[in-house]
């Protein structure tokens, strides 16, 4: 072959190939027309309307009404579906979570424990790390979600667990509260962590008792490095995590995914995946404030050049504290159980109030949107406290302040939120994953009992939604719904009766309010004309039986008039 023949035939495998990613890549039109008939359609609009038919032309929803209005419209190029008495809803909006996270079990070992998983034991954990090192025989040996207070043993993974999985690979391990990481001595060697480091600034490293020498377990700040490894993936990765992230939201009705708090080069794959039609969701994408926050302020990293067809990038986002179960969410008041037999311990916040002003200040006063992570009631008063200096000094009309979990919330902090313009996005299925401990361990009766406080947020005024933390939890927005309905506990236990709301308000926030909260209620979240046809079908109505809701299956999912998933 001579080189000419071999540039022609070089230049022939591009095109092909060229052919080839473009049709892998196409994303699938909606049809001209199709009606939903027969069926209970919830439509969450300001009337709380159930109606019987849809209409959908193109990518956007054309009518609601009875069936033989909507029949009116058919011709005999439209695609008609007999809902057969089945349930039709807007799509679910993921309020907060951090997709593609629960992708990750491509990569790594699931161990936590039920409901979720079925991990009880230390040696278990370790097993299932093993299985991961052979599975994935190169870098780092990942396991997501374990949980100290359900294993057995009733302690955190450490540093000579988990060298029994590797002494020459690194291996880390999240915490089910993500804020938190367990870590082998491998990866301490390589992250530098020694006797002689310092815990660094809002952050902890745990050492063997009696000594300074680490244990392996490094809470908020102090995991960062590990957390900085761990994520470092490359596009061929990012890309496995990502299909199969797709796949489960989907098939769970989700048609708006978030990524509340992520780095650049996470941002921009997913912007990528998107315009590939690789990720059908739409996407909210927050990027952290303390990774990007002086390229943000700058406009070094113009947030709105990265927006796409389905992608928006509403808010900053600012970690405030950690987490009540990991024992690091900022309390006014001591834990109920002590904390190593401290009775004075109420946790600590991952920024100093100095430094949590002044980024709030800037990102205000810079016309950002700002979501900020608080969970103890010492950090939400700390973050109203920030907000209303920086609203003092730049009044905005209609900020919509996130203030992601606000799990702890006082009724007087719930007042403060209508005040100042914050609304908060409720871990609400908390009662039912960790109910039964807050009341034993974290928090005492009394305090569990007014956790994720929705009925304290309607009774105020106060707009919210509710939201999975998926990883933390499954993705599974029937949850959410059901927890904030019954609030009932793993353990059978009823966590706060006064905090229930009704079957269609938890609706509302897993849809239309979580679409306010990020200035997207004109073109999503109700069926109404206009709106996307981000479309939800299920198998029953959620308002006949609100015990057995969580039991429905997702019929079908679809984004756009296009559908992304449909039940075998």
């Amino acid at each position: 072959m001579t080189w000419k023949t071999g540039l022609v035939v070089l230049a022939a495998l591009i095109v092909g190939l060229a052919v080839v990613f473009r049709i892998a890549t196409r994303i699938p039109e909606p049809p001209a027309h199709q009606v939903f008939i027969n069926g209970d359609v919830i439509t969450l609009d300001e009337s709380n309307r159930v109606v019987e038919a849809l209409s959908a032309r193109g990518d956007r929803i054309e009518a609601v009404g009875t069936t033989s209005e909507i029949m009116a419209l058919v011709t005999d190029d439209t695609q008609v579906v007999d809902l057969r008495g089945r349930t039709l809803l807007p799509g679910f909006i993921d309020a907060h979570g951090h997709f593609p996270g629960s992708g990750m079990e491509a990569l790594g070992a699931d161990v936590t424990s039920p409901p979720v998983g079925d991990v009880e034991t230390v040696q278990q954990a370790i097993d299932k790390l093993r299985e991961a090192a052979a599975q994935h025989p190169d870098g780092w040996i990942m396991g997501m979600g374990y949980d100290d207070t359900l294993l057995a043993e009733k302690r955190h993974l450490n540093r000579d667990d988990l060298d029994k999985v590797s002494s020459d690979r690194p291996v880390g391990v999240s915490h089910v509260s993500g804020h938190i990481i367990a870590v082998n001595s491998k990866a301490l060697e390589l992250l530098r962590i020694t006797a002689e480091t310092p815990d660094p600034s809002g952050g902890v490293i745990q050492r063997r008792e009696g000594s300074q020498e680490p244990n392996g377990v490094l809470d908020e700040t102090a995991r960062d490095g590990a957390m900085a490894a761990l994520m470092d993936l490359s596009l061929g990765q990012i890309f496995s995590l990502t299909k199969r992230a797709v796949h489960d939201y989907a098939q769970h009705g989700v048609t708006t995914a978030q990524s509340g708090g992520m780095d650049a080069g996470l941002l921009r794959a997913l912007v990528m995946f998107s315009k590939w039609g690789i990720v059908p969701q739409r996407l909210v994408l927050f990027p952290f404030f303390h990774l990007d926050g002086e390229a943000i302020l700058s406009g070094e990293f113009d947030l709105a050049g990265f927006e796409a067809d389905k992608v928006i990038m509403p808010a900053v986002k600012i970690v405030a504290d950690g987490s009540i179960q990991g024992y690091t969410g900022y309390l006014a008041q001591p834990y109920h159980v002590p904390y190593r037999g401290d009775i004075s311990y109420r946790g600590y916040p991952t920024l100093d109030r100095e430094t949590l002003f002044e980024q709030v200040l800037a990102l205000h006063m810079a016309g950002h949107q700002i979501a900020i992570h608080g969970n103890g009631d010492a950090a939400i008063e700390d973050i109203l406290d920030a907000f209303e200096a920086a609203q003092a000094q730049r009044p905005v009309a209609d900020p919509r302040m996130i203030l992601i979990h606000s799990q702890m919330a006082r009724e007087d902090q719930v007042a403060r939120m209508q005040a100042l313009g914050v609304t908060p996005s409720f871990f609400s299925a908390h009662t039912y994953y960790w109910g039964d401990r807050h009341r034993e361990i974290f928090m005492g009766p009394e305090r569990a009992a007014n956790m994720s406080p929705a009925r304290w947020a309607q009774q105020q005024g106060v707009r919210f939604s509710s939201h999975m933390d998926t990883p933390v939890t499954p993705m599974r927005p029937l949850q959410a719904v059901w927890s904030m309905v019954h609030r009932l506990s793993y353990g059978g236990v009823v966590v706060g009766e006064a905090q229930r709301i009704s079957v269609m308000d938890a609706l509302r926030a897993v849809t239309i309010d979580a679409a306010w909260q990020v200035f997207q209620e004109d073109n999503r979240g109700t069926l109404e004309p206009g709106k996307f046809a981000d479309l939800v079908v299920l198998s029953g109505n959620p308002l006949d039986d609100p015990m057995s809701m969580r039991e429905l299956a997702v019929e079908r999912t679809l984004v756009g008039g296009v559908t992304i998933y449909r039940r075998r």
